[in-house]
């Protein structure tokens, strides 16, 4: 696991958690301008206690309160790989895949940021790996599927803390203080021999290496990387995007437009449409969330 910087939650200058209605989340995906079928997937949804009423001899049961705060948020992208329908595919049981294993694992997200959170660090390792394994047996099991892989980006928003799971080179990004971090390590070839000091940066992005993935779900070897950071200050963003978005807009480029935005969907849009003006090479995927904008803000 790596932990991102020092913060305390006391520490936070405005640690309240947010209210249900005061999230504003927002996801996309766009085939973009040159690709025949889009193989990106998103998922974006909370998750809440819900109390499940099978009898009353109560007049309304309507009144009582059938759904509690919710317990966490789950934000995802993946980028299938290995040709059209066979990437679509992947990309789709993966997060199938993911969101079932999630489902199924709800007692854990009560030990997040507690002493024995190894337990939830392990069942998101875990949902990964399940992933991994559902990916390539139906790729077993389909003779034109064989080799289909994709990338998985999920994070778990458990307040104040956010999980991120990373498969591949998808992105994660957190927008604080005023400036914008990669969370996430992109898992390819040309990124290994950046951190092994043979390629600059700058060598890595013109390299036919940065576009092949070194870990992926379905593929020979998946290695999920965990990251966990505090994201409790106020005007804090969260991005997920596929790679179809960073081939086209830079990273000061997306920190200017969180910087300013209004609402999710208003900066989705916008970064969408940077990404097309610029030739949309590839599908375009992402998902934002935020605490609601006011006027005071």
């Amino acid at each position: 696991m790596v932990t991102s910087g020092v913060t305390t939650v006391e520490a936070l200058p405005d640690n309240i958690r947010p209210r249900d209605d005061e999230l504003d989340l927002f996801g996309l995906t766009h085939k973009g301008l040159v690709r025949a079928e889009n193989e990106d997937q998103f998922l974006l949804c909370t998750v809440h206690p819900q109390v499940v009423i099978h009898a009353t001899s109560l007049p309304d049961p309507s009144d009582l309160a059938q759904r509690g705060q919710r317990l966490a948020t789950i934000m995802l992208v993946a980028d299938g790989v290995g040709g059209s329908q066979a990437g679509s595919r992947a990309s789709h049981i993966a997060t199938e895949a993911v969101t079932r294993y999630v489902a199924s694992s709800l007692r854990c997200y009560h030990t997040a940021g507690l002493a024995n959170e190894y337990e939830f660090e392990a069942t998101l390792r875990a949902a990964a790996i399940e992933a991994h394994e559902t990916v390539r047996s139906e790729a077993a099991a389909v003779a034109n599927e064989t080799g289909m892989a994709t990338t998985l980006s999920l994070g778990i928003v458990v307040w104040p803390w956010m999980y991120v799971v990373q498969v591949g080179d998808s992105r994660c990004y957190l927008y604080s203080g005023g400036k914008l971090r990669q969370l996430t390590r992109d898992q390819t070839f040309a990124q290994e021999l950046v951190d092994q000091g043979v390629f600059t940066r700058d060598d890595a992005k013109t390299s036919p290496l940065n576009n092949v993935l070194s870990s992926a779900i379905g593929a020979p070897e998946a290695l999920p990387e965990i990251t966990r950071v505090v994201i409790g200050e106020k005007g804090s963003v969260i991005l997920f995007c596929t790679d179809g978005l960073t081939k086209h807009v830079t990273d000061a480029e997306i920190e200017q437009q969180l910087s300013t935005m209004q609402s999710a969907e208003q900066a989705a849009r916008e970064l969408l449409q940077l990404a097309l003006d610029r030739g949309g090479t590839d599908n375009v995927t992402m998902v934002l969330g935020c605490r609601r904008r006011s006027s005071a803000d």
